[in-house]
């Protein structure tokens, strides 16, 4: 096939069609049906020629609004970073304003939160901006390594599912284990049971959502490497992960944000602290805990799954 003739039909030469493809021999009826095969050859080359510049286009200007973007946001972050360096006391130097607020947290705590753990009352009422930041952290962690870990069909077949298929061969045969299952079984309600009294006893105690969502996530860890993937499957499924993270955070979200808007007006949110010491106090302390700690035992499961196996659970 000569090259040059070829190049002259793709820019719209039909004159050589019979050089292009031998044609010469052929009748005129062959001919003239392969001569219309050749053009709508060349108007689906001319397209996606077409698409492909088009998607060049788009692709580059994603890509300088992108930078663009990341380029004014590390801006203005620094400037607030360097901002509020710039206004905090020189070292050595007593800040006033902090010694009152370390003795508005003492003397204040159980008033104005209703919790006797001054922690719990400085974590999730105080400051509970900063601990919804902190959940979100958690989460998008998990996103983060369910992007990179999870096993589905774009990275199958590229020798990732014999690794974790090796790794379920001989490094996670704990599940065969008669010791291991009898011992988790006797263990694994009792830590249950010790991580829901951590969750609830949070706001009159040493504890809380995270410690008590830890100690859950151990017992869903213990869970299974105990009893294995495929029973833990039938309870724990990445749907139910992602229902229950989804669920918790937005609960925080506009519970903290109910509070933090009345707050800010001076109206009153009409939720009661109740008696500091028992269970049903602190106002939306207790299921604030519960939201964390859903979040924090999930997360923590996940991780494991995932670096296990490659998936959370097969919905």
């Amino acid at each position: 096939m000569n090259k040059e003739r070829f190049k002259a039909w793709l820019d719209g030469d039909l004159d050589v069609m019979d050089s292009v493809l031998d044609l010469d021999e052929t009748s005129d009826d062959s001919r003239d049906k392969q001569k219309e095969e050749l053009k709508k050859l060349r108007r689906m080359i001319d397209r996606s020629g077409e698409a492909r510049r088009v998607a060049k286009v788009e692709t580059k200007g994603f890509y300088i609004l992108y930078r663009c973007i990341a380029v004014i946001s590390c801006v203005l972050l620094i400037g607030v970073l360097l901002f509020s360096i710039a206004n905090l006391p020189r070292y050595g130097e007593e800040n006033p304003e902090t010694k009152e607020v370390v003795t508005r947290y003492v003397e204040k705590g159980v008033e104005e939160t209703g919790a006797v753990n001054i922690v719990a009352g400085l974590i999730l009422d105080y400051r509970a901006f900063d601990t919804l930041g902190e959940s979100h952290v958690l989460f998008t962690a998990l996103i983060c390594v369910m992007i990179l870990l999870r096993l589905d069909r774009k990275n199958t077949r590229t020798g990732y599912e014999d690794y974790y298929a090796i790794r379920n061969e001989t490094a996670h045969r704990l599940y065969k284990e008669a010791i291991m299952r009898n011992v988790a079984a006797v263990l694994v309600p009792c830590i249950i049971v010790y991580g829901i009294y951590v969750l609830l006893n949070g706001q009159n105690g040493p504890g809380g959502g995270f410690s008590g969502g830890a100690v859950l996530g151990s017992a869903m860890i213990i869970f299974s490497a105990a009893f294995g993937f495929k029973v833990a499957d039938r309870m724990i499924t990445q749907k139910l992960c992602s229902l229950v993270t989804f669920i918790a955070l937005s609960f925080y979200s506009f519970a903290k944000g109910y509070v933090f808007f009345t707050g800010a007006n001076h109206l009153e949110n009409h939720i009661p602290k109740g008696t500091p010491g028992a269970i049903l106090s602190g106002g939306l302390i207790l299921p604030l805990d519960i939201a964390v700690g859903l979040v924090v035992a999930f997360t923590m499961y996940g991780f494991f799954s995932l670096f296990m196996r490659g998936a959370i659970g097969r919905d």
